[in-house]
């Protein structure tokens, strides 16, 4: 898959200067700015080359929209605001790529989702049947450079040195800048330490969930997409790192979306999607589109949620996977919920009941393995809760949590916000009231987003039966609870 060479159709604009910029930079100079810039990277495993020029150019308006790994760093340096809120254009409307002064457009990597910013690039629709990408209409020297130096950093010592440049910010390696002899080709163990680092992402997922994890897995997927930048030694092995940079682009993507980030899911949920198409890779296609339908439905689009999650089933069907299957039916069930679709949801349900009765297969995906009988109740729960039958879905939540294997901490802990909204929707204050405490139990350990807005919905709920003496507790206990940053 190419990229396209057609420049953008927009007429060029005299760039607009971003005054919101220049107001938050305040008394500092430019330079000073950009040390803050560089340091503010630092405390987030970034890397970024930030000089007086670049924050010129930004205040400028030269720069309309940053890339992402800027854009982590501003987003940290100034927490609770969003791009348009810094003065950036919406990554939306900066569509398209302007071509270099020497009017040459660098062609694409048959398969590697970056285009000359060294940006990843993002799907305009991620359920289209068309290869298109999101790009930025400035061309930016600062990404170019930022994209060498990455290649420094990960492409340097063979097997063990990548490992420990991929898994390094997440704490299980230490620094790979040591090693400085250069290689060509990536090679088995590359593909390897890439396929460890997805493991180790979802295991800490199950235990912690998202929020302390999704800002440090950033290095890992840069260091993926470098990996197959360079190219394998054979095709196996190209073969084997394009299907972990897709899983690591989906495992990223999840840590955002449970982290309440929903717009960085879509993109790389996205970029696995077009990962999997430029390598034919049905498995990695159905994963990509699953956790598109769930994203799906929890940012209020269930239409889509339901088309992604027919598409998925489209491809997936000749895998050979029931279990997978059955996971699929309940993405659509949980579209159907969100039209109001009682008959299109319960059709969807019995279809994924009855895929998981014929049980596991060999053929069932490694990234399955949170799939159980506790996770079929607790999507289940969900979709009556969406269709508000709060006795039917508070049982199904409560056997979610009661079936959950210890391990999975982060799912107990949702099944178990669900189960407390359920019942105090469905009028029995004080039993909701008794399990979000076991929740807020639980979140001393697991940093979830999703499981915190759930509880903070459930609070609302219960105000008016606060007169109730475990009622007030738990509101007493969640107010002084520290909120997820």
């Amino acid at each position: 898959m190419a990229s396209s060479t057609v420049p953008s159709s927009q007429p060029d604009r005299p760039p607009r200067p971003n005054l919101v910029f220049r107001q938050l930079r305040g008394p500092r100079s430019p330079a000073e700015f950009a040390a803050a810039v560089r340091r503010a990277a630092r405390e987030i495993g970034e890397r970024v080359s930030c000089d007086a020029r670049y924050v010129h150019r930004v205040e400028a308006g030269e720069i309309r929209c940053p890339n992402y790994a800027y854009e982590r760093v501003f987003l940290h340096m100034f927490p609770g605001r969003t791009l348009t809120d810094l003065g950036f254009a919406p990554r939306s409307s900066v569509r398209g790529r302007r071509a270099r002064e020497t009017g040459n457009t660098p062609s694409a990597h048959p398969g590697h989702p970056v285009d000359a910013t060294g940006e990843t690039r993002v799907a305009d629709e991620p359920y289209d049947t068309q290869d298109r990408y999101d790009t930025y209409t400035t061309y930016d020297t600062h990404d170019q450079e930022e994209s060498d130096v990455l290649r420094r950093a990960f492409m340097t010592g063979g097997g063990a040195t990548v490992a420990a440049a991929s898994l390094g910010p997440l704490g299980f390696a230490p620094d790979a800048s040591a090693a400085r002899r250069a290689v060509r080709r990536a090679g088995e163990s590359d593909a390897g330490a890439l396929e460890e680092a997805v493991r180790r992402i979802r295991l800490l997922d199950d235990r912690h969930g998202a929020d302390g994890l999704y800002r440090r897995a950033a290095a890992p997927l840069r260091a993926a997409y470098a990996l197959l930048d360079a190219g394998a030694t054979r095709q196996r092995t190209a073969d084997r790192l394009y299907a972990g940079a897709g899983e690591l682009a989906i495992s990223v993507g999840w840590l955002a979306h449970d982290s309440g980030r929903f717009d960085d899911a879509r993109s790389h949920y996205a970029e696995a999607l077009a990962t999997a198409r430029v390598t034919g890779d049905p498995g990695l296609e159905a994963h990509a589109f699953c956790n598109t339908a769930f994203l799906a439905r929890d940012a209020g689009r269930p239409r889509e949620a339901v088309r992604a999650a027919q598409a998925a089933q489209r491809v997936a069907r000749p895998l050979g996977s029931p279990r997978l299957m059955s996971l699929l039916a309940l993405r659509e069930a949980g579209g159907w919920a969100g039209l109001a679709d009682r008959a299109g949801c319960e059709q969807a349900l019995v279809r994924a009941q009855a895929y998981f009765d014929r049980g596991p297969s060999e053929a069932d995906p490694e990234w399955m393995s949170f799939y159980g009988e506790a996770e079929l109740e607790g999507l289940e729960a969900q979709c009556w809760s969406t269709l508000g039958d709060w006795p039917r879905a508070a049982r199904h939540a409560r056997r979610a949590a009661e079936l959950q294997h210890p391990h999975f901490t982060r799912n107990i802990a949702l099944y178990t916000a669900e189960l407390a909204d359920d019942l105090a929707r469905g009028g029995r204050p004080d039993e909701a009231a008794r399990a979000g405490m076991r929740v807020l139990d639980l979140l001393t350990e697991v940093q979830s987003s999703r499981v915190q807005t759930m509880l903070a919905g459930t609070s609302r709920v219960l105000l008016p039966h606060r007169r109730a003496s475990d009622v007030s507790a738990f509101l007493d206990r969640h107010a002084s609870f520290p909120r997820a940053v």
